[in-house]
């Protein structure tokens, strides 16, 4: 038999809080709505797992290890069974150091005591439950933010200080445009999860677009991931399930069309909540259609892959050094002409202090016949396509159990743009996705030969 639980507990932070998600620190001076970490505590016979989504930008190994450590001492559920994710909102909390963002070490310590105790409550009052698979198409909200440019506009890179062949986010240079670089994954893949009696506990969904951003800048918001948890609550009737919504492979991924032109409103939020509002009524209108597994049987595999730092000149190093001390970064500011050279010469001074290998975590859980892999960090909607090959019920949970930045193909580091310039948010061997993928194929096929 399967039991389960789901639980969730509100983090949201107080105001003066700082906040991550853009090149310099923000503040919080508004709160428009509430943030949560949400868990699903799943175990059969042999295995016990927990799968938590937590409405923040990013968290890193060095915040969730010693975390996993304790819900293990507190719950008994091994550290590798533990997928700990980020919704990747940009208005949230900020635990961990990203380009000029900072951390705020009081919200971080208070939210992992937050997440210590929403993991001890998911396991309290398990029940029989019954699962299944869903999956509807939602394309219109994804772009590809990407563009391979005409010769008349050159991409600067500020790392290598050259031009690249593809420009992301192309901001006053539409007329340059020649064509997008992929195709966005069009899915929302789902798992449900209802009691013996039929009443639903929760939705965790699935979907490849970055955050939408807008609001304010010093705004706590959950962005469309807490829309979407709200609407499907309501459609569905019940206000005591959990519903989340993780971020799929979607690294390049977001709602800016270049090409066809801003067709949201304007509004603060009204973007999010329509997104967000628009998934959770394709979910819910395919409610009917889902099949139950009452005897669903789990499993898990989970590997820290030896994965290698990217490298960069001496004669780039030395530069970037000149640059620090020629800055007053106490002053930076996003006026500032040169603000990404500036930016990214701190940047590849502080990656010397990263070692020259990490270890990268890959999981992979089966649920029935459903199979969730977990990627530690912002993987191209071509990776998360590649895996689902492999199983027709799955789908990619990215920041998950690290942050290690964008990992993008390795082809595209020949395009360049935002995505490849190294820094501590893009700073892995050119050839990583392709090992971390290699990694998670072979653990999902070993997952469907078990099931057999």
């Amino acid at each position: 038999m399967l039991y389960g639980n789901a639980a969730q507990i509100d983090i949201t932070p107080s105001l003066g809080t700082l906040i991550n998600g853009e090149f310099t620190s923000r503040y919080a001076t508004k709160i428009a709505d509430p943030l949560f970490a949400k868990a699903l505590f799943l175990k059969d016979n042999q295995t016990r797992i927990l799968i938590i989504v937590v409405d923040i930008c990013v968290m890193k190994r060095d915040f969730l290890d010693p975390l996993k450590a304790r819900i293990y001492q507190e719950t008994g559920i091994p550290v590798g069974n533990q997928l700990i994710s980020s919704t990747h909102a940009h208005s949230t909390g900020s635990i961990a150091d990203l380009l000029m963002g900072h951390v705020d070490l009081a919200y971080r310590n208070n939210l992992a005591e937050k997440l210590l105790e929403l993991a001890k409550k998911s396991v309290l009052q398990e029940q029989k439950v019954k699962i299944a698979f869903g999956k509807v198409l939602k394309p219109e909200h994804l772009t590809c933010r990407r563009y391979k440019m005409q010769d008349s506009y050159q991409p600067w890179n500020p790392v290598l200080k050259t031009t690249d062949a593809v420009k992301t986010n192309p901001f006053g240079h539409e007329s340059a445009i020649i064509e997008q670089t992929s195709i966005p994954d069009p899915e929302v893949c789902f798992l449900g999860i209802k009691g013996e009696d039929d009443q639903w506990i929760g939705i965790l969904a699935n979907y490849g677009l970055h955050y939408v951003g807008d609001c304010e800048r010093g705004t706590i918001t959950a962005d469309y991931f807490g829309y979407f948890s709200n609407k499907l609550a309501d459609l569905i009737g019940s206000a005591s399930m959990i519903n989340m919504m993780s971020n799929g492979t979607s690294g390049e991924i977001n709602i800016w069309d270049f090409i066809g032109g801003d067709r949201y409103p304007k509004g603060y939020h009204e973007k999010s909540k329509l997104i967000g509002e628009d998934i959770a009524e394709a979910v819910y209108t395919s409610l009917d259609e889902l099949v139950w597994e009452s005897d669903a049987r789990l499993d898990v595999l989970y590997q820290d892959l030896p994965l290698n730092k990217r490298t960069v000149s001496p004669a780039i190093l030395a530069e970037s050094y000149k640059m620090l001390a020629a800055t007053d970064y106490e002053a930076i500011a996003y006026t500032d002409k040169d603000l990404y050279e500036k930016v990214y010469a701190r940047e590849q001074v502080l990656l010397e202090s990263i070692p020259d290998q990490i270890l990268f975590p890959v999981q992979c859980f089966r649920i029935g016949h459903s199979i969730i892999g977990a990627l530690g960090g912002e993987f191209f909607s071509q990776s998360g396509k590649i895996l689902k090959q492999e199983c027709e019920s799955y789908f990619s949970i990215c920041l998950a159990n690290d942050y290690v930045g964008y990992v993008p193909p390795a082809l595209e580091f020949k395009n360049g743009g935002y995505e490849t310039w190294r820094c501590r948010s893009s700073f892995l061997e050119e050839n990583a996705e392709d090992k971390v993928l290699n990694c998670l194929v072979d653990m999902i096929k070993k997952m469907k030969n078990n099931e057999q």
